[in-house]
């Protein structure tokens, strides 16, 4: 039962059950009810007949009680004494006497001479609920479920209950019976072919079920070998099987293969990550080295401003590589509001001594907070201000706006700008255009690609343009609180 095949043709087969088991049940009570109507139908037809005889004065020996086998008759009187039975009847229940032997006419009341009345000589009150006189009541009869035995042959019946008035005042009652054989038979035949045809068609369900269900989760134990020997072989390259059909496994097939296109291009720009580190890292570690053995040999040729400027540049590759890690983990950036126009000005401030001077265009009166990190959002501005001094020629600018539900920071220069064809590839890590250059001047190639990890982690798009001074324009927007 651990196989999804087992569990789907069980369930199936349980629900087909339990369908089948109602309509089943339904359809057998609704087919016992309308037998039972027909033979509620008959019975008050034979019982309406004997007591429109009796109530136009038919004496009780020549009522005619043909069809005593299908139609048994008990007629009883006010007292409940036995006044008339069908001729071969020998027993009966269900109609309220059993006594099959009717009683002398004399002492039962037989049928006075026409126009005998009661001792007030009027017809019987209509109030008493039963019929006048000569009259058959139309009020629905009363049913019942009985026995009966004619001619040594006992069956089960349905009586109906109609009472009759005779022309001499007495109010009789006669039981007619209908027989229930055709229902019962009706009823059982049905019943059994159910619970014969049940079984086999749980079988048939259960079978179709479990083939239909094989072929359907064939694809997908496609998928899963061919995930084992991806695991096995740890080689992303390799996809698993897309079905033809436009169904649920085929969209699991695509989204298990874009998972793997995206695995795949994550470890691979971990390894290009890790070699890039080790080849960025392997330079300053050298120098500083050469510098310390040099120093060790010869004191007085120690160049100690070179020393400190490869530790400089061998702590900040350092912390670079930490932060790029936590991003890559996926650290969420602290909570808290940041109002970058005082942000944008505090990292200025810490700039009078650079090569070129900062001009900083924030409104005075005006509040531009976002939610984030104060440090981490430091470090873009700082990094964006360190790319646009080492490219500008004269001139460095940073503004702060509003944009749309959000704010913007603008660092320009009028530098030689960023070619139209290389403004993504600038934000890749350890990318440098200008490969001639120094190390130094040119700096490792991480802080762009920061710059745009922190601000998509804040929400925000970090993207560069020209601007009218004829540089780079960098542009950063940020998302106002909610």
């Amino acid at each position: 039962m651990r196989s999804v095949r087992a569990r789907a043709a069980l369930g199936a087969t349980l629900v087909v059950a339990v369908a089948l088991a109602g309509a089943g049940l339904a359809v057998l009570l609704v087919l016992r009810a309308n037998l039972i109507d027909q033979a509620d139908l008959q019975a008050e037809v034979a019982a309406r007949e004997v007591a429109g005889a009796l109530a136009t004065g038919t004496p009780y020996g020549e009522v005619e009680l043909d069809d005593e086998e299908d139609h048994p008759v008990q007629v009883t009187d006010e007292e409940g004494r036995v006044v008339l039975v069908s001729q071969d009847l020998r027993a009966v229940t269900g109609t309220g006497a059993t006594g099959v032997t009717p009683v002398p006419p004399a002492s039962a009341g037989a049928t006075p001479p026409p126009g005998d009345e009661d001792d007030d000589g009027d017809d019987r009150d209509d109030d008493s609920g039963r019929p006048g006189r000569g009259e058959v009541s139309s009020d629905d009869p009363d049913f019942s479920d009985g026995t009966a035995t004619v001619d040594r042959t006992t069956a089960d019946y349905r009586f109906a209950a109609v009472e009759a008035t005779t022309p001499g005042g007495v109010t009789l009652t006669v039981h007619a019976g209908a027989p229930l054989a055709a229902e019962q038979e009706a009823v059982g035949t049905v019943r059994g072919a159910m619970l014969t045809g049940l079984p086999v068609l749980l079988v048939v369900v259960a079978g179709v079920t479990w083939l239909v269900t094989r072929r359907a989760l064939r694809p997908v134990e496609g998928i899963r070998r061919e995930m084992a020997a991806i695991t096995a072989s740890e080689d992303l390259a390799r996809r698993v099987p897309e079905p033809g059909s436009r169904d649920e496994i085929a969209a699991l097939a695509r989204t298990t293969n874009e998972t793997l296109a995206v695995l795949e291009a994550s470890v691979e720009r971990q390894r290009r990550f890790v070699a890039d580190a080790s080849h960025e890292l392997r330079s300053p570690i050298a120098s500083l080295r050469t510098q310390l053995e040099v120093a060790a040999a010869h004191p007085d040729l120690l160049d100690l401003p070179g020393a400190v400027a490869d530790t400089v540049r061998l702590q900040v590759l350092a912390a670079d590589l930490l932060l790029l890690a936590r991003l890559d983990a996926g650290e969420k950036p602290g909570g808290g509001t940041v109002e970058l126009g005082a942000l944008v000005r505090e990292e200025v401030s810490q700039r009078t001594g650079d090569r070129i001077a900062v001009a900083v265009e924030v409104p005075e009166d005006a509040a531009f907070e976002v939610d984030g990190s104060r440090g981490q959002l430091a470090r873009v501005v700082g990094n964006l201000l360190d790319n646009a001094q080492r490219h500008a020629a004269a001139s460095v600018a940073v503004s702060v706006a509003a944009e749309g539900r959000g704010v913007r920071v603008e660092v320009r220069d009028d530098g030689a700008g960023v070619p139209g064809a290389e403004r993504e590839r600038i934000f890749e890590r350890f990318v440098r255009l200008d490969d001639a250059r120094s190390r130094d001047d040119g700096g490792a190639g991480l802080g762009l690609a920061i710059a745009r990890d922190v601000a998509a982690r804040h929400g925000g798009t970090l993207t560069v343009h020209r601007a009218h001074e004829g540089g780079a324009a960098f542009r950063l927007w940020l998302p106002r609180p909610a």
